[in-house]
């Protein structure tokens, strides 16, 4: 009977643990999926603002305009 009772005891403290690993887990999963999503929001936060830099630069503005010459001398071109 002590056998029995001593191999039910270990069988409850395996399923403790099992369970209490289980949610480390669970939990590392979730820290995990935070960390990419918060990754995802500062690098499209940065992408977006270094779109923005570029495009009000001088260098952004020079070659703007250049394209719209180029495209208004083809279209002019093309019109004729």
């Amino acid at each position: 009977m002590r056998l029995y009772l001593a191999v039910a005891l270990l069988m409850v403290a395996l399923v403790a643990f099992t369970e209490a690993q289980e949610a480390g887990i669970e939990e590392k999963f979730t820290k995990f999926g935070e960390q990419m999503s918060e990754f995802g929001r500062n690098f499209a936060e940065k992408a977006k603002d270094t779109f923005q830099n570029i495009g009000n630069s001088e260098f952004g503005e020079t070659t703007r305009n250049w394209f719209t010459e180029q495209f208004e001398k083809i279209k002019s071109s093309v019109s004729k």
